[in-house]
């Protein structure tokens, strides 16, 4: 990639964040309208689920085959590929005639959605190339998190209420044609010196576990276990054949060296916990304050505003923190906000007051505000730019299998506290085990993010880095010799 000026890198990360916050806002203002949604096609808690997990589950399935593809044939082409299918699928969705066609649609979506945002880290990587610069971009990157958690409920509220739920599709198709006219005539192309090959065995792997698991935790209530069983096992299989498998290749889908760095294994589990209590949360706080309190979706929105607010406000401060002072105390202030936040629902029973439910939403806000930034420059930095693409997308796979697998879970759980029983009965009950759920996902950000943020950790992505650079080297010298 060319050297920029300090204006156009600007614009090239504005441009990049605008994918980020369609994707972003799909998901925020799709978790206002499943109630709407649940009324108008008459759809259990289950496909509610679905209607979130198709798309995160695509999203994560085919994330890491973005990111080396655009790595391969230009990141630029990718992006804007990407642009043009989640538009259209965003259309698809408006005016679906049944959940199952909505589920189908979402997918769509999804396939246009894993060309985006790993790609457009990759371009943010490319472009900014000091490492206190990226530090700052990554943090506006993650502030754009909190406009859509800002926006996203009062948005998607004000449209549920005044238009229908089909509207909050709409909003993509404004957004997406302008970032994909400024992509063309701003971006510029760039891809790795050296092309990756593709991993087809690999990718048929990473979807079959997430795809069977996933199936095997949202059936679980709904279904014996001769249905989920089969599914539990797949999972495994593929799990097993991908430990096995990719390592054997000179170029795997996932390059499982990247591991041993500490921080960079540390990141990717502290993206999964912290994503996994993000989709639990927003999907018990919607259910729960329309449902059984009765809110509409513009108030449900209004009172989402507590977390989103924080979050919006703390994802840049985190960001100038990881530039000036490193990872570990936004990932600590991440991990006890999360972790207190989760106890206060699953101990105190917060829903049951205002002021505690404030105070509830208002920690979440700020642990996940404190978040994203550090998994985003942990996962990156040190990594050779060559494979930027690749690192970034097992970062953004990370997110969308925790959001995934905190939907998929969190949802299980309640639905099997709930039974046949009407959500006003029994709720605040049936949702306890799924706040502690996430209790534990907030200690785990905090121990990981101690653990793995320290002088020793730091070695470990030194040596790391050392190995994936000599390893690139050897292959480009054996490809020219062969040549």
């Amino acid at each position: 990639m060319p050297e920029l000026s300090h204006r156009r890198r600007l614009l090239v990360l504005a441009i990049c964040c605008m994918s980020l916050l369609i994707v972003s806002l799909d998901n925020t203002v799709l978790n206002v309208a499943l109630p709407s949604v649940q009324r108008d096609l008459d759809a259990p808690t289950s496909g509610l689920q679905w209607t979130i997990d198709a798309y995160t589950l695509v999203l994560a399935s085919l994330l890491m085959l973005a990111g080396s593809t655009a790595d391969r044939i230009g990141r630029k082409k990718v992006f804007m590929a990407g642009l043009v299918v989640f538009s259209i699928g965003s259309l698809l969705c408006s005016l679906a005639p049944n959940l199952e066609l909505l589920v189908v649609f979402r997918m769509v979506q999804a396939v246009g959605g894993s060309m985006l945002n790993p790609v457009a880290m990759s371009i943010i990587t490319n472009t900014f190339t000091d490492p206190r610069e990226r530090a700052r971009a990554i943090g506006v990157w993650g502030g754009v998190v909190g406009i859509s958690m800002a926006a996203g409920p009062l948005a998607g509220g004000l449209l549920v209420e005044s238009v229908g739920w089909r509207s909050i599709f709409w909003v993509n198709l404004p957004v997406g044609l302008a970032a994909l006219l400024l992509t063309l005539r701003f971006v510029p192309e760039s891809r790795a010196p050296r092309a990756r090959r593709p991993d087809p065995v690999g990718q048929v792997l990473v979807i079959a576990l997430f795809g069977s698991l996933t199936y095997a935790i949202i059936e679980a209530p709904d279904s014996g276990p001769g249905t989920v069983v089969p599914f539990a096992v797949v999972a495994c299989a593929a799990l097993l054949a991908l430990l096995r498998y990719e390592p054997r290749r000179a170029e795997p889908l996932i390059d499982l060296r990247f591991f041993r760095s500490a921080p960079f294994s540390g990141a990717t589990v502290i993206a999964i916990s912290a994503f996994a209590a993000l989709g639990g949360f927003l999907f018990l706080s919607t259910l729960y304050l329309q449902n059984v309190r009765g809110l509409d979706a513009l108030h449900a929105g209004l009172w989402m505003l507590p977390m989103a607010a924080p979050c919006f406000l703390c994802a840049p401060l985190s960001g100038r923190l990881v530039g000036s002072r490193g990872p570990r105390l936004p990932l600590l202030v991440a991990g006890a906000a999360m972790t207190a936040s989760g106890v206060l629902f699953a101990a105190f029973e917060a829903e049951t007051s205002n002021a505690t439910l404030f105070a509830g939403y208002v920690l979440f806000g700020i642990g996940f505000g404190f978040v994203n930034a550090p998994i985003t420059n942990t996962a990156v930095s040190g990594m050779p730019r060559a494979q930027a693409g690749v690192a970034a997308a097992v970062a953004s796979t990370s997110r969308q299998l925790g959001q995934t697998l905190g939907v998929a879970i969190v949802g299980a759980v309640l639905a099997a506290g709930i039974g046949s029983s009407s959500y006003r009965d029994v709720f605040v009950s049936a949702a306890r085990p799924g706040w502690w759920v996430l209790t534990g996902c907030g200690l785990a950000v905090l121990v990981l993010g101690w653990v793995t943020s320290g002088r020793w950790a730091r070695g470990t992505a030194e040596r790391t880095a050392v190995q994936l650079e000599s390893a690139e080297v050897r292959q480009v010298v054996g490809a020219s010799e062969r040549a």
